[in-house]
């Protein structure tokens, strides 16, 4: 009975037809032919070249228009992945900044060292450290790696009273943070503050950018935004004594800008980052600067932010 049973069911099978497909003709009967098995798998992807990362090393701005928001926006805009460690944080908005706070340096170092460690990371940037610890823990980093950073010497929020570093981190900028940065973008204020000199025209600016090339930067910016010259001119001195003036028509924009700086230093981190000269990215950085400065966005409150 089990052999009558078993001979039943390999008959069944044998008779079964294999599994067909449809195939449509211009004829009322269709084409009727076994199915073929597709084996279908992962496609494969072609080897890439891996992006280039920039990290910026800044402050917190809630409102979005300056430190590190302003900042992933411009090296979005400049072509590469942005990464960001903050050091800073701030309450503040458009209407202006209320209050300032540094994180411990140990903090600030272990978001660094777990980006760069991972990541492509090709050229950094610092802005607002808020102490003097962040700043020798920064800079004793950078020194250890083969990267170029930029340093934008942010001290004093552009509106309100807060502080956003420490007078005692002054010193620790201008000998570990400074020396062997690519860059310093300076404005005004800032670079008195790290050269003692007043600056009122184009020969004082001139004078403070080859002192803080002096220090060990390989070139310093002084940008010509607090200055009354008919046009806004920036001065860049390099270490092989190279000077290059770039105007530009000056706005009636100064009451009104949040995160200028931030933008500007965070555009030309970004184009050395892609490989750029230093020459070739600031220049890059001040021509897609320009349209933006000219079509502030406002957002509400006081201020206007920039959108590239």
């Amino acid at each position: 009975m089990a052999a009558k049973k078993a001979a039943t069911k390999a008959a069944t099978k044998a008779k079964a037809p294999p599994a067909e497909e449809v195939v449509a003709s211009d004829s009322a009967d269709a084409e009727v032919r076994p199915a073929k098995r597709v084996k279908i798998g992962a496609a494969k992807t072609p080897a890439r070249e891996k992006t280039a990362c920039a990290l910026t090393i800044a402050g917190l701005d809630p409102g979005g228009g300056a430190g590190i928001a302003a900042d992933l926006r411009a090296f979005h805009r400049a072509g590469v992945f942005g990464c960001a460690a903050l050091a800073v944080t701030t309450v503040q908005s458009t209407n202006g900044i209320i209050s300032v706070r540094a994180l411990p340096s140990k903090e600030v170092i272990a978001q660094i060292d777990e980006v760069v460690g991972a990541q492509n990371i090709c050229a950094v940037k610092t802005g607002a450290l808020g102490s003097a610890a962040n700043v020798k823990a920064v800079a004793a980093f950078l020194h250890a790696q083969d990267l170029p950073w930029v340093v934008d010497p942010v001290m004093v929020a552009s509106r309100g009273d807060a502080a956003l570093l420490d007078k005692s981190a002054l010193s620790a900028m201008r000998d570990a943070l400074i020396p062997g940065a690519a860059l310093v973008t300076a404005n005004v204020p800032e670079a008195e503050a790290l050269t003692g000199i007043t600056i009122k025209g184009l020969e004082d600016a001139l004078e403070a950018a080859g002192m803080i090339v002096a220090l060990g930067a390989r070139a310093a910016m002084v940008k010509g935004g607090h200055m009354t010259t008919k046009e806004c001119v920036d001065l860049i001195v390099t270490d092989d004594g190279s000077v290059i003036e770039l105007a530009t028509p000056r706005l009636p924009i100064s009451k009104l800008l949040h995160g200028g700086g931030c933008t500007l230093s965070a555009l030309i981190t970004a184009r050395l980052a892609r490989g750029d000269s230093l020459k070739t990215a600031i220049t890059w950085s001040k021509r897609t600067l320009l349209p933006a400065l000219e079509d502030l966005v406002d957002v509400g409150g006081k201020l206007r932010v920039i959108v590239l």
